[in-house]
Formats: structure tokens, C-alpha cells, sequence
């Protein structure tokens, strides 16, 4: 489970992130919902460990990540909105990376990452180095990459983006499949046909602020619209804050 409680950030004078509060639970997939500059990519940060909260709590099952970041991050699986594989290395070879730097060896490793590969359909390319992939093969491999420890909490930011029709779709049934497995799953999309298809609950974040959280039905009822996409927009214009 992760818990956020009152999360500020700010970068010198400017304040990224101000008083975000929610709880993504197990077993469920959270949408984090925003415009560019909303927050959204911050609070991932912060909750990936890669940047330090100026306020509030964050913690990732009861694990704080300000105090006790190397515990958080082998309880995570990131995907970033930067891939960064290693281009001198086969699709293979970065996934078992990664598995390594989280522990795992031998044939419980290469069995993992046999099984992401074919979950994730990219067996053609696994042995050639990701120098010159597309961005669609890029976005499979650090899926892979990110999913290698079966972490209990998973952190996707926009991991459709650049997949075709097909490998979307296998993608959303891979999570979906987190979610029957008891994952923790935050999910970031600006798609949202996606996101009414995933979500569970939706957190929408506006200003460094959240706006509203709830059910994609709940959201609808609160802002009177009949599409989600009409929801989203409606609930990032307003100026304060829904309760």
C-alpha cells in the first residue's frame, strides 16, 4: 500500500507539489491524473525515491521513503517517463541487470525474465542491444525491466506511450493482472479510455493539488459530465480544491 499524507515540494521558489494527500491500496489500480506541470511527475519521483519531500509523510507499506529509502526501492517497480536503458546491451541483458541489482540469480532470474518477454511479445529483438529501437520495443524492455522482482508496488507512467494497438491492449491485461495478484498499482495516463478501462480509484491533481479522488463513476457524479475526459478537464480548471 502506499500513503501519502500532506506531500510538499518545492525547487527554490517554486512549489511543485502543495498538501497532496491519498492512498493507493493493494489489489487495486490508482490512476494519478494531471496536466503537464499538475505535480504528477513529482509525487512519482517522490515516491520512487529519487527526490526528497520538503513536507509531509510518504511511506510504501508503512515503509517511510524519506528515512528508509534502500527498503522502499525493493518494494518497487518503476517505470519512469524516461526509459534510460543501457544501449550496449540486448533487451536480455538490461532486464537481467536490473534483476541483479535487486538480487536475484540463476535460473530463478533467467526464468523471470523468459516469462516478461513473452508476456510482453518482444522474443524477436530480447538479444539485439536497444541502440536503434523503436520507442514501442524501448517501452517493452523497461516494463520488463521494472516488473523483473515481481515488486509489490508498481509506479507506471505512461506505459502505453508509443505501443501499437496490440501491444496496448497485452499490456493492460498484464496490469490488470498485477491488480488480480494483489499489486499495488499506480497508473499515469493521459488516455482516458485506458483509465476508465483500469482504474480503480483516479486521483486527479491539478496546480500541486489534488482536485478530487473517487471512482471514474464517482467523478462523473461530482462534476455532472458524461465522459471521463470531460471529468478531467473540468475537475484541472477549477481553482480550488474538491473535497
Amino acid at each position: 500500500m502506499i500513503s501519502i499524507t500532506n506531500l510538499h515540494k518545492t525547487f527554490g521558489s517554486v512549489t511543485a507539489v502543495h498538501d497532496v494527500s491519498f492512498q493507493a491500496e493493494n489489489g487495486q489500480i490508482t490512476g494519478l491524473l494531471g496536466p503537464n506541470g499538475a505535480g504528477k511527475t513529482t509525487t512519482l519521483r517522490v515516491l520512487s525515491t529519487l527526490v526528497e519531500p520538503t513536507g509531509g509523510h510518504v511511506s510504501i507499506d508503512g515503509i517511510n521513503v524519506l528515512t528508509h529509502p534502500v527498503e522502499v526501492r525493493s518494494r518497487i517497480g518503476i517505470l519512469p517517463d524516461t526509459r534510460g536503458l543501457y544501449p550496449r546491451l540486448t533487451a536480455r541483458e538490461n532486464i537481467l541487470y536490473y534483476g541483479e541489482l535487486f538480487g536475484m540469480s540463476g535460473k530463478k532470474l533467467h526464468q523471470r525474465v523468459d516469462e516478461l518477454i513473452q508476456v510482453l511479445d518482444f522474443a524477436h529483438v530480447a538479444d539485439r542491444r536497444t541502440q536503434g529501437f523503436s520507442q514501442g520495443e524501448r517501452m517493452k524492455v523497461a516494463i520488463a525491466r521494472c516488473l523483473v522482482h515481481n515488486p509489490p508496488n508498481v509506479l507506471l507512467d505512461e506505459p502505453t506511450n508509443g505501443l501499437d494497438v496490440k501491444s496496448a491492449r497485452a499490456l493492460r491485461t498484464f496490469v490488470k493482472k498485477l491488480r488480480q495478484d494483489g499489486v499495488c498499482v499506480i497508473f499515469s495516463s493521459h488516455i482516458m479510455q485506458e483509465v476508465a478501462d483500469l482504474c480503480d480509484k483516479i486521483v486527479v491533481v491539478a496546480k500541486g493539488k489534488v482536485r478530487a479522488h473517487g471512482t471514474p463513476d464517482e467523478l462523473l457524479q461530482l462534476t455532472g459530465k458524461t465522459s471521463l475526459e470531460e471529468a478531467f478537464v473540468a475537475l484541472s480548471d477549477e481553482g480550488e480544491t474538491t473535497p
